[in-house]
């Protein structure tokens, strides 16, 4: 009945990859099929409607909506600077002229001679879809974007914010069991990826703010930090999109717990190369993991093997971490998986499993309140 189990987090050193880059409206793919992108090359471009401001000419120069044309000084199509006259009327004695002029820079989209309006469309918005990843193109969706595949290392977070960035790896901490304080960020981690090691306070945040650090990566913050961090309470929607000035990923949960050592000595490993990082999270139907993704170089790629299977369950051996009080956050190993059911304390029957833990103690948990660290 091992099946029934669903794998957690990864954290491997060798595994290949594939992210799907897509415009969130048509557009124009920058690479084909068999190019090598980096994680800060545009691979595609769209072009995202301006904003429409609409102008009623025909109130501000009193005349009847059909009779507009007579006075309009752009036509439709034409480009515009702010302040340039749209429109003016012709009066018999020069003082009494009216000029209407635009509030904005961009183009005349249409008027109307039945409500006398004018609408006006600021300048469309660039938007440029970056690789993310170092990888080589396997698919192209015309118009839309890309599949770039990755041969790299990994490691999955419980919870992150904060969008996709990237930067050099540095480990700021000497354990992982040592917390990220203030005095370990300086002005030389601008722009890179910082790995802690137990906990993160607010006042690290606000430095790490004003150091200009790209990402931060540690095992758990209070989740009161993390309120007045965001100046409000998360539900359970994604996460990404929040604007803190650096992406923030948990590799354990809420609260001071060690980073895991396998995940502290493969982030370890790596410092000084460059990473990737999102901090897009989704904990309801169709599961988003926060991630720091490290390409693998030109001959490491080479050695790769393809990306590895899919777990057929979990076995005895498994790395696991409890996700459920009271043993939140204690990572051990399965030592047995019962076949049969067994009462917990809510009288319910459910499938469990014994954990071994490294201090040597054991605890029989519900299989649904622990998840794998897959790869270790």
């Amino acid at each position: 009945m091992a099946h029934s189990y669903t794998p957690g987090l990864t954290v491997t050193d060798r595994i290949v990859i594939q992210r799907r880059r897509q415009l969130p409206l048509q557009g124009t793919v920058l690479v084909k099929v068999g190019d090598r992108v980096h994680s800060n090359q545009p691979v595609a471009r769209a072009e995202l409607p301006g904003k429409v401001y609409p102008l009623n000419l025909a109130n501000q120069l009193g005349v009847a909506p059909d009779e507009i044309p007579e006075y309009l000084i752009k036509k439709p199509g034409d480009t515009i600077q702010k302040d340039d006259v749209l429109a003016e009327n012709k009066p018999l004695f020069k003082w009494l002229k009216t000029e209407i002029r635009s509030p904005i820079t961009g183009t005349v989209e249409s008027v109307s001679t039945v409500t006398g309006q004018v609408l006006l469309r600021e300048p469309p918005r660039i938007i440029e879809l970056l690789g993310y990843v170092e990888g080589t193109v396997v698919e192209m969706f015309p118009h839309e974007g890309v599949t770039v595949e990755c041969a790299c290392s990994m490691v999955q977070g419980i919870f992150g914010i904060g969008g996709e960035t990237y930067g050099e790896v540095v480990v700021a901490v000497e354990s992982p069991d040592q917390p990220l304080t203030p005095d370990r960020l300086n002005t030389e981690m601008k722009g890179k990826v910082v790995v802690g090691g137990s906990f993160l306070s607010a006042e690290t945040m606000v430095r790490a703010k004003e150091c200009g650090v790209a990402g931060l990566v540690i095992g758990g913050i209070h989740d009161k930090d993390l309120r007045a961090l965001l100046g409000y309470d998360l539900g359970v929607a994604i996460t990404g999109s929040e604007q803190v000035g650096f992406t923030l990923i948990l590799t354990e949960g809420f609260g001071a717990i060690p980073m895991a050592p396998k995940t502290f000595a493969l982030l370890s490993a790596h410092a000084g190369a460059k990473a990737s990082i999102s901090g897009a999270t989704q904990i309801r139907a169709g599961v988003i993991r926060p991630e720091i993704i490290i390409p693998r170089t030109a001959d490491q790629v080479a050695d790769t093997a393809m990306a590895q299977p899919e777990r057929g369950g979990i076995q005895i051996g498994d790395p696991v971490r409890v996700i459920r009080d009271p043993l939140f956050g204690k990572i051990g190993e399965v030592s047995a998986l019962p076949s049969e059911l067994q009462t917990i304390p809510t009288e319910s029957e459910v499938r469990v499993l014994e954990v071994r833990f490294a201090d040597g103690s054991h605890a029989v948990i519900p299989r649904t309140n622990i998840e794998v660290i897959e790869g270790a």
